[in-house]
């Protein structure tokens, strides 16, 4: 009996789950698994001559895979069940994915292992968010003041780690939306995710311990938190993760979440690193760790037509052109961005969704993921002149483009910029302590006078750099910008109708 009513459960979660399917997530991502990288020269009238990148297109996996992806239980498909493999499946049949590589089809199955253990404890992990009542769930609180209770979830989490571009935002992408509607379920970017934190936190200042009451906010709201690009590099974040997710794994979090890095990676050589390791050993306790071993970079495997990101020595007025042609009637002039907590950010020249700032005015200041944030939400384009070569000198300025980067990717902003070199060229002499002990033994510890001086030793900002250079490879990509197009197209018409009906009431 009890193997008819879990049957009967499956089948109902299935029908449920295809009812709130959202296809547009799937046209939003579809085309985001496989390409060529190429590269041209644009030709200017005064005869400069600059690289002109593009971004790259994705497509996954192959109809050969399907058949392996199909057979996920004992070797036989079950056509009553659903998940991020199961619809993988379908799509392969369908001809919407081709061409991948065993190395996704295997974190898949991970991912359905997840799932298929998220429905069967669904109720043991309190996912439902209308099934427990409002009583019950005052009263585990009344009773948590007296009697300190640990919930922790009978299903462990899932951290995802791999090289750039092997599409581990498109694999949790798929896995998050086959879970149910009525799940208690979050996915954030981890830079979006630790921003809404420290805004928790000043809310919460002078109560004894503000992360717990942060954690429990957290918890109501969401017991499945997927978090996209796990990646710490500040001294605060490092101190403070390890005692909020000691509360949120107390209270039942499940997390899944992708990384460039592995755990015992994270934030290695950083301040105070002593105190981190403990969050690491939890991370590991609570989560699977899966590696995904694709050697393929699929942003770089786009096509390139045209481009918006420029290599010239001096570019002087080219990019001020470039702008006025892209804004059209509208006439540019200094405007301010909204920030958070009722800071504001001035923009040099903006107009029609785009804005325009010299390098310097970015990236060499004190601004952070907050600042780009707010930029990215009231602009769609940014104009950005004057990208630099990056070494030793202007280290904290790598480090905010890379965030930038991160954040106008994250949001699907169009970049249009001029640098000093190719992105491969920008980071050249940016390096991990590994790579300096091979290029020169003195190196890894310190310049010597025969060294190069211009060289930065730095093992975080070594590995971000190829994310970096594969998201602007791809995000100068015709793939990404027809998307762009498309998209801002989109809004307007939907604004014009909006003005229409306003002017007709």
């Amino acid at each position: 009996m009890r193997a008819i009513a879990r049957s009967i459960s499956q089948c109902r979660s299935a029908l449920q789950h295809q009812a709130c399917q959202y296809s547009s997530g799937f046209v939003r991502r579809q085309k985001l698994l496989t390409n060529t990288y190429n590269g041209f020269v644009y030709k200017h009238a005064n005869n400069a001559e600059f690289d002109i990148f593009q971004r790259p297109r994705f497509s996954v996996i192959s109809r050969a895979l399907s058949i392996d992806a199909a057979h996920v239980t004992n070797g036989v498909a079950d056509v009553n069940r659903a998940g991020p493999l199961v619809e993988y499946e379908r799509r392969i049949a369908a001809g919407e994915l081709v061409d991948g590589d065993a190395c996704q089809v295997g974190t898949l199955r991970e991912l359905q292992r997840l799932y298929d253990e998220l429905v069967q404890s669904a109720d043991a992990c309190r996912l439902d968010r209308y099934t427990a009542s409002a009583k019950s769930g005052r009263s585990r609180w009344l009773w948590s003041r007296f009697i300190p209770q640990s919930s922790s979830s009978p299903v462990k989490g899932l951290y995802l780690y791999g090289g750039v571009g092997t599409g581990k935002t498109m694999l949790m992408d798929l896995f998050y939306d086959q879970l149910k509607c009525s799940w208690r379920k979050k996915r954030i970017h981890f830079h979006d995710f630790m921003l809404d934190v420290h805004r928790c936190l000043r809310k919460h200042e002078g109560v004894e311990d503000p992360l717990e009451v942060v954690a429990g906010e957290i918890s109501d709201d969401a017991i499945l938190l997927c978090l996209d690009e796990f990646m710490v590099t500040d001294v605060a974040d490092a101190l403070i993760l390890n005692r909020l997710f000691r509360h949120l794994f107390s209270n039942g979090i499940i997390l899944v979440s992708t990384s460039n890095r592995a755990p015992d990676k994270l934030y290695e050589g950083g301040l105070q690193r002593d105190l981190f390791l403990p969050f690491i050993a939890s991370l590991k306790e609570r989560c699977v760790v899966h590696e995904i071993g694709s050697a393929v970079d699929y942003r770089k495997l786009t096509s390139a037509e045209q481009g918006f990101y420029f290599v010239a020595k001096d570019l002087s007025g080219f990019l001020i052109q470039k702008f006025q042609q892209l804004i059209g009637e509208y006439e540019a002039g200094p405007q301010e961005a909204e920030v958070v907590m009722g800071r504001t950010l001035k923009v040099p020249l903006g107009a029609d969704g785009i804005a325009y700032f010299p390098f310097e005015e970015l990236c060499d200041r004190p601004m952070g993921a907050a600042d780009y944030f707010g930029l990215c939400k009231k602009y769609h384009t940014l104009a950005l002149e004057g990208v630099p070569i990056f070494g030793l000198h202007n280290r904290t300025a790598a480090y905010r483009f890379v965030t930038l980067v991160d954040v106008m990717y994250e949001n699907k902003a169009r970049l249009l910029c001029t640098a000093e070199g190719t992105p491969f060229e920008l980071f050249e002499k940016i390096v991990t302590i590994s790579d300096a002990q091979q290029m020169a033994p003195r190196t890894s510890s310190r310049s010597r006078k025969n060294d190069d001086s211009g060289l930065c030793v730095d093992n975080e900002l070594g590995f971000a750099k190829e994310r970096t250079i594969s998201r602007l490879t791809e995000m100068n990509s015709k793939e990404y910008l027809e998307h762009h197009a498309a998209t801002i197209g989109e809004n307007n018409s939907q604004e014009g109708a909006i003005h229409d009906k306003t002017v007709q009431a």
